[in-house]
């Protein structure tokens, strides 16, 4: 297989204060595989570090910041000691590879039920709207509480609390996961969003949960160390916006009075079908040139688009999701426009440590050929 030279997504990076050596990043993921006290397993290090390369960044899964913030079987903590001590071994595992591992702190809101909440109670969003059962995962969401005005401020410390307890486990910086219908999301868009407070009506308002989130990390451990994923065109659980390019642009502004806020991460709209062929709409364009940091760009892109936009200037990183979880030497891949294995869409959110989690191959392994195919 002839080496591919200098292709956009294998060119170096300054990220803030690190380097990166080249622009593929490992994208959140939900992998389920904690055990029942959402403390991660050791074969989580083994997942993580299978991703790393020297020069490259992961994120992890979305990882919750209290015990109200659960949602999903399996998903990690970070906020008893335990769940600290228990990351320490994946981050270092990341770190002997040569790679950088941001922690994703995220908070479900209202997309939980009372199972997963301390003493059964309601869970907890902006509002009290229950959200529609989710016929996919069978799941029947729970009546959420609307969380008073006074309460608002103890949530916003246990981000803060959590974030301190990522840089205690080692990890270079936190991702606040602003997107895909959780917790920030009930708040800054408006149709979840039905407050009469300080934190409803206005965009301004909506987004004033978020904009203290992120005020007290960038105090907690410097803006140097933290990114946020937000999604304003996205619809999952029932997220809404009447106007995601207002909410974008308002988000971006208010990123930038952060001097050193280190990246955006965004989600393209959803991907549409034309001719047959899958199109990413591209209108992230606005918000990369507005924002201050490192963009990230997220949502169904190859190789072929990644290079193209990263030659333009359309964005700085690109983050993989699927592609990445179905090929642990993702990078390696791309720079050499090696085949890639499918991924297995069954074995997602199962909580089997080796299937569909350490076992996708590697280039090298003599088993590859009959495993891959050029799909992505």
């Amino acid at each position: 297989m002839a080496r591919q030279e200098a292709i956009p997504l294998m060119t170096p990076f300054k990220f803030g204060p690190f380097e990166l050596s080249h622009r593929v990043v490992l994208a959140p993921m939900t992998r389920c595989r904690a055990d029942g006290r959402y403390v991660p397993q050791p074969h989580t290090a083994v997942y993580y570090s299978q991703r790393a390369s020297r020069g490259g960044l992961l994120i992890t899964e979305g990882t919750g910041v209290s015990a109200t913030a659960q949602g999903f079987t399996g998903s990690p903590g970070i906020w008893t000691p335990e769940q600290v001590e228990a990351w320490k071994p994946v981050v270092d595992a990341v770190h002997r590879k040569g790679a950088l591992i941001f922690c994703q702190i995220a908070h479900v809101g209202r997309a939980s039920t009372n199972d997963f909440q301390p003493d059964g109670q309601a869970p907890i969003s902006s509002t009290d709207k229950q959200l529609s059962p989710d016929a996919e995962f069978g799941t029947a969401y729970s009546k959420p509480r609307r969380l008073g005005t006074e309460e608002i401020s103890g949530v916003v410390d246990d981000f803060r609390r959590a974030a301190r307890n990522a840089i205690e486990a080692g990890f270079d910086g936190v991702e606040i996961h602003g997107a895909h219908g959780f917790l920030f999301e009930q708040f800054m868009k408006d149709g979840a969003n039905d407050r009469t407070d300080e934190y409803g009506g206005s965009l301004e308002n909506r987004c004033r949960f978020t904009m203290e989130v992120v005020d007290a990390i960038v105090r907690e451990v410097g803006a140097h160390r933290v990114g946020i994923r937000l999604s304003p065109f996205a619809d999952y659980m029932e997220c809404v916006d009447s106007d995601p390019v207002a909410l974008g642009h308002y988000m971006v502004q208010q990123l930038n009075k952060y001097d050193g806020l280190l990246y955006c991460h965004m989600v393209e709209p959803r991907m549409a079908i034309v001719d047959g062929h899958r199109q990413i709409p591209h209108r992230l364009l606005p918000f990369r040139k507005a924002f201050n940091g490192t963009f990230i760009a997220a949502g169904g892109y190859d190789r072929v688009e990644g290079n193209k936009v990263v030659e333009e200037g359309y964005t700085d990183l690109i983050a993989y999701g699927r592609v990445f979880l179905a090929n642990p030497d993702l990078p390696r891949r791309f720079e050499l426009d090696a085949p890639l294995n499918k991924y297995d869409r069954s074995t997602f959110y199962t909580q089997d440590p080796i299937v569909g989690y350490t076992d996708y191959p590697f280039l090298e392994d003599d088993n590859n050929s009959s495993k891959s195919s050029t799909q992505a």
